[in-house]
């Protein structure tokens, strides 16, 4: 059982794409199905513009590079590594800011106290594809005179106060990584509803071209290739298929782990959408194994539970020593990050291996109390 085995979509369909591909002899350069996913992309998330990217971490940092963020912005320390190296590669500083234990999202007082006169920027995560304090981070960058961005990799699909993420702050960046919600084999994109911003960046992913011989902006290469538009176009087709498994196992999960003393699902907004694509446990100190040891245990019996964002990323070498500058103590991420076990789940796991895995933590609850 893996955490984040891909889901991916009906091979007879895909076939049919890498036929048109063969036939037009078009493999990337903003080709038709690179083209036709981005219009699919935009009505699904009700968003403007999609500008599709060969990976997420690429689309970071084309977004705030297009922003014009400098010398520092502010992001949290418990989320995926690449959303403080797409600062970094340009020379931004991440300034880290701690997180809502509750909620595992930004914590707005965090964000408002770190302000300086050399912040430029603040770019929220939604984690485990539940939103950000959206609203409260908006007034806060408004007050400040700060562009607000999202990382939003885990967040396709989902939305906040009935809202698709992908509508909220300058613009939303998306993973559609292998082991995503959905996915393109490797890409991502940004989605905006700022035109100036959208064309900026169609600009700077294929090299600051307008025409054949005309560069007019300083870009790179982040174009997505037909291949991976290919798997996109084919994933978007059992999207409800696809999260009515999620779900269903995320609610296998909550009944069957609801009654374990010091372990507890870090449960969704029944009020917003979500795409359950992660089973998130807090393991306490109530629970007589710890967090790493119960991982260690888990693994022997084949169940590749993960812990995530371990150790918290100022806490990584890169960044290590940043934040005891400024006397700084994330103390929410630190405790968060010693607690946090991610379960697998998606198309490969079935109910009797969320039976299994419980039946196995029930087990370790009780007979080593």
């Amino acid at each position: 059982m893996h955490v984040g085995r891909p889901n991916i979509a009906d091979r007879a369909l895909f076939d049919q794409y890498v036929d048109q591909i063969y036939e037009a002899k078009w493999l990337t350069n903003n080709g038709p199905l690179v083209q036709e996913l981005e219009h699919q992309i935009q009505d699904y998330l009700s968003v403007k513009h999609c500008v599709a990217m060969c990976n997420g971490t690429i689309a970071l940092e084309i977004a705030t590079r297009a922003l014009n963020f400098k010398r520092e912005v502010i992001v949290p320390s418990f989320t995926f590594i690449a959303t403080a190296h797409a600062l970094q590669w340009q020379g931004i500083k991440p300034v880290f800011a701690d997180i809502d234990a509750k909620t595992h999202n930004l914590d707005p007082k965090s964000v408002e106290n770190l302000i300086t006169s050399d912040t430029t920027g603040i770019i929220g995560v939604h984690l485990w594809g539940r939103p950000a304090p959206i609203g409260e981070l908006q007034k806060i960058a408004d007050k400040h005179d700060l562009k607000l961005m999202f990382d939003s990799a885990h967040a396709f699909g989902c939305t906040y106060e009935g809202v698709s993420i992908g509508n909220f702050g300058e613009c939303e960046v998306l993973s559609f990584h292998a082991t995503k919600f959905f996915n393109t084999f490797e890409g991502g994109a940004v989605v905006t509803n700022n035109d100036r911003l959208a064309e900026q960046m169609r600009l700077m992913r294929n090299f600051g071209f307008d025409g054949l011989d005309r560069v007019i902006y300083s870009g790179t290469n982040g174009k997505m290739t037909e291949i991976c538009a290919a798997m996109g176009l084919c994933n978007l087709q059992v999207l409800d298929e696809v999260l009515d498994g999620n779900r269903q196992n995320y609610e296998e999960y909550l009944a069957q782990l609801d009654a374990i003393v010091g372990i507890k699902i870090l449960r969704n907004d029944v009020r917003e959408s979500s795409n359950y694509q992660y089973i998130v446990l807090e393991v306490d100190e109530n629970f007589p194994v710890k967090r790493d040891q119960l991982i260690e245990i888990l693994h022997v019996e084949n169940i590749r539970a993960r812990r995530y964002f371990w150790p918290g990323c100022h806490e990584m070498k890169p960044y290590r020593g940043q934040t005891d500058e400024a006397n700084i103590v994330l103390e929410n991420t630190l405790q968060t990050a010693e607690k946090v076990l991610v379960l697998p789940t998606g198309a490969s796991v079935s109910f009797e291996d969320i039976k299994s895995i419980s039946s196995l933590l029930r087990l370790l609850s009780e007979t080593t109390q």
